[in-house]
């Protein structure tokens, strides 16, 4: 008996009839990722109500803290930071992505791919060590991004340590279990849903390498004091990559995430799932090529399409544009692959709810691949960039696709793994028909602000002046669709407790002690078979089939399907190419940036300030890029330029506008206007919908600490000079506090002894210096200087 569980029943003898192998799958591994899937599930989207209500009802915490029950508080202890908009709007995104979708994909791959392969998986341990893993980096991630550790890229936001956790767990445990396990598989041919689960581990490991280089500031830190940072400070980190170059490889990043990991492990799980829940077989094996290799090609190039109309060259947002476009024909190819195969078990839909979630998970999958290239065209772009649109775009996605798809698997799963009828088939349809109606609620009402948005910032009057000059007109006008999309959160959050309580009736009905199938299969031969020349029809091992092809037709790809190593280097081979022709450009990008003078880096605690403006979650409400609009400049100013951010570690351009955009935003209101801005918005803009952020007044900075971010910017090549020579930074950043306390004091604000070491002061400092290098004189060059002094 092997590690795996197997056990060798006879000498295999190419003379005689292969004897047999016995072997059992581990189910138990998919219980426990089947568990966390619905159990984060309803936290991600808790998390989503929440947020969803604070962006309608933006001082929900300090009115509850306010309450006072004769005299008792109950909700005083409310913590102020950790609960605003900016802090759980990252929570909730990688609690989707990656807690509830991620371990979906998991229950998924685990379950299915011992079936393909006749074969348990390669190893228990792994197995285990990869769940527990991944629920740590799911627990890390719910405890730092709450206290404003975060990288400040979306959807990549988890710092160093738990990016170093992924990389140990996706690969070491995951991918080595994975690829193992089809190593010792006794089935030759790799059936189309083991293609996409190749694709997914191997394109998922590079991108997250490759976005996630960094220097750590806390290391760097420590490094030369020899004193143990703050943990904040020892969490922090900045990226290599900055402005432009950092924008292209994030969103290289971002929609590739998207691809890679919602879309083609969902598809894996489509390709075997739904034919098992419709007793049907696959409607085209020829499809299921076209649709694998066109679009493991074809998406990793349409990441430029997220930064149409900014200061990324016009060349490489066209590209991305082109290619987006192209992903119609394979996304589209695959909707119908997966509905077809529903031919002749239609009538099943009604009464089934396992086949009522995928079909609408896969007709939303067909409505948001129909979108997204939609949306990157340039002319629809220049519209719906920065508006709720996209975040409805996102949630289509996300709810219709990944969430239906996860739910369809999971019902049709829990019988099976809990070896027990299903609770109630009612409570599942009811769950499908919540969620349905909560999903359309949110995706049709956010649909409405986003396009209400983009008109109205557009809008001009008949003199040519904005129609809506003040920017929180654009903003009180969506609260009654926010309050629609509360209802939708609410309703599809519903749903999901619904599941739960299903899941766990069923759970409790299960046997004493579960039953462990014994299976048998013959060892897999060394030599590949030699295929007839001829053959009509051809069905999968696993008796999930292939309708309507003919096996001469595809006969390269049937002989590549059995070779996984030559199979999974075609399949690193496809996804890179596009990956390295931007890269390239992207190392490339730097020399072409014009070079502006006058932009210098930012002073020790501008940076300092900076780092808290990241940390606070600020880049979810406001971008800093104004686009070459004349709505826009006329709105904020000159449009940016791409020198001006060859400073920005990371880059904070942003994906939305909550808020008004800051590129421009130094010099343009007082100190004391930020200040009362930092302690209750609604002082100086009535209707605003921002939080306060009263904890920034009071906390106080570490200036002792600002000599290490100092240092780890220099290692990234920003010319610091003295302050890293001399180890200057600290005064440099005290100085600077206490000119502009002493502003503050001028202009009507606290004393300045009170203010000089707070947060906010940091903050007011990096807020001033926001889009002020454009207008500067250029430094004078110190052989300059000394001529002039000689003269």
């Amino acid at each position: 008996m092997d590690q795996a569980g197997t056990q060798t029943v006879g000498i295999l003898d190419p003379r005689v009839e292969p004897e047999l192998e016995s072997f059992s799958y581990d189910d138990q591994i998919v219980r426990m990722f089947t568990l966390a899937t619905l159990a984060w599930g309803i936290v991600a989207f808790l998390a989503g109500v929440l947020i969803a209500t604070l962006m309608a009802y933006p001082s929900l915490v300090p009115d509850l803290q306010a309450i006072s029950v004769g005299g008792f508080e109950p909700f005083a202890w409310l913590p102020g930071g950790p609960l605003s908009f900016g802090r759980l709007r990252p929570l909730h995104t990688n609690a989707a992505i990656f807690a509830f979708a991620g371990n979906g994909i998991f229950a998924a791959i685990y379950y299915s791919t011992q079936r393909l392969c006749k074969a348990r998986m390669f190893s228990d341990l792994l197995g285990r060590l990869h769940f527990w893993g991944w629920q740590l980096i799911i627990v890390s991630a719910a405890v730092t991004l709450p206290l404003g550790m975060t990288q400040g890229k979306e959807y990549a936001e988890l710092e160093w340590p738990i990016d170093l956790l992924i990389a140990i767990v996706w690969v070491g445990f995951f991918g080595v279990n994975f690829f193992m396990t089809l190593a010792r598989r006794r089935e030759r041919h790799l059936y189309v849903a083991l293609w996409f689960y190749i694709a997914t581990i191997v394109t998922v490991a590079l991108l997250h390498v490759f976005n996630n280089l960094w220097v750590p500031a806390g290391i760097v830190h420590w490094a030369r004091t020899g004193e143990a940072p703050s943990p904040d400070l020892f969490m922090k980190s900045y990226p290599v990559y900055a402005g432009v170059q950092d924008a292209l490889m994030q969103w290289w990043y971002g929609h590739n995430a998207v691809a890679f990991f919602l879309t083609t492990p969902f598809l894996g799980l489509m390709y075997y799932f739904l034919p098992k829940a419709a007793n049907r077989p696959v409607f085209s094996y020829r499809l299921s090529i076209i649709h694998f290799w066109s679009l493991v090609f074809i998406y990793i190039w349409a990441g430029p399409h997220h930064l149409h109309w900014t200061a990324l060259p016009e060349w490489a947002s066209t590209l991305g544009m082109i290619f987006s476009v192209m992903l119609w024909m394979p996304s589209w190819g695959g909707m119908i692959n997966g509905l077809l195969t529903l031919r002749g078990a239609w009538h099943k839909v009604a009464t089934d709810p396992v086949l009522k979630f995928f079909v609408v998970g896969i007709t939303f999958y067909g409505m948001s691949t129909f979108e997204g290239p939609l949306l990157s065209i340039k002319a629809v772009n220049s519209l719906s960039h920065y508006t709720d649109w996209t975040i409805a775009h996102v949630h289509s996605g996300a709810l219709g696709w990944n969430g239906f798809m996860t739910f369809g698997m999971i019902y049709w799963l829990m019988p099976r793994l809990f070896q027990t009828e299903l609770y109630s088939k009612k409570l599942a349809a009811l769950h499908f028909w919540i969620a349905t109606i909560g999903m359309v609620l949110y995706v049709l009402a956010i649909y409405a602000a986003g396009i209400t948005q983009g008109l109205m910032w557009r809008a001009f009057d008949a003199t040519g002046r904005l129609t809506y000059p003040d920017f929180v007109e654009t903003v009180t006008v969506l609260i009654p669709m926010y309050w629609i999309r509360v209802i939708g959160g609410v309703l599809y959050l519903s749903g999901a407790l619904i599941g739960a309580w299903n899941m766990y009736k069923t759970w409790k009905s299960r046997p004493r002690s579960y039953e462990v199938p014994v299976h048998s299969a013959p060892r897999l031969s060394a030599e590949p078979p030699a295929y007839p020349r001829a053959q009509s029809r051809m069905t999968n091992v696993v008796g999930l089939g292939h309708a309507s092809d003919k096996f001469l037709q595809a006969l390269w790809h049937r002989r590549l399907e059995g070779m996984t190593f030559k199979f999974t280097v075609w399949v690193i081979i496809a996804v890179s190419i596009g990956g390295i022709i931007e890269a390239i450009p992207m190392f490339l990008v730097r020399s072409n940036v014009p070079s502006i003078a006058s932009v210098q880096p930012y002073t020790p605690l501008e940076l300092t300030g900076r780092d808290i403006y990241i940390a606070e979650g600020c880049y979810n409400c406001h971008s800093q890029m104004i686009r070459p609009f004349y709505w826009e400049t006329k709105r904020y100013g000159e449009y940016s330029k791409p020198g001006e951010f060859v400073y920005d570690h990371p880059f904070q351009w942003g994906s939305r506008r909550i808020g008004p955009d800051l590129a421009r935003e130094g010099g343009r209101k007082s100190d004391i206007w930020h200040w009362l801005h930092f302690e209750d918005p609604r002082n100086v803009t009535p209707n605003s919908i921002m939080p306060a952020y009263t904890w920034l007044l009071e906390d106080e900075l570490r200036f002792d600490e600002i000599q290490g971010r100092v240092d780890a910017m220099a290692m990234l090549g920003v010319p610091y000079g003295d302050a890293v020579l001399d180890g200057a930074a600290p005064e440099m950043a005290r100085e600077q506090a206490a000119e502009i306390a002493a502003r503050l004091e001028g202009q009507g604000g606290p004393p300045a002894a009170d203010t000089q070491r707070t947060k906010a002061i940091a903050l007011i400092a990096y807020m001033q210096r926001l889009g002020t290098d454009l207008y500067r004189e250029p430094p004078v060059a110190q052989d300059e200087e000394v001529e002039d002094a000689a003269d």
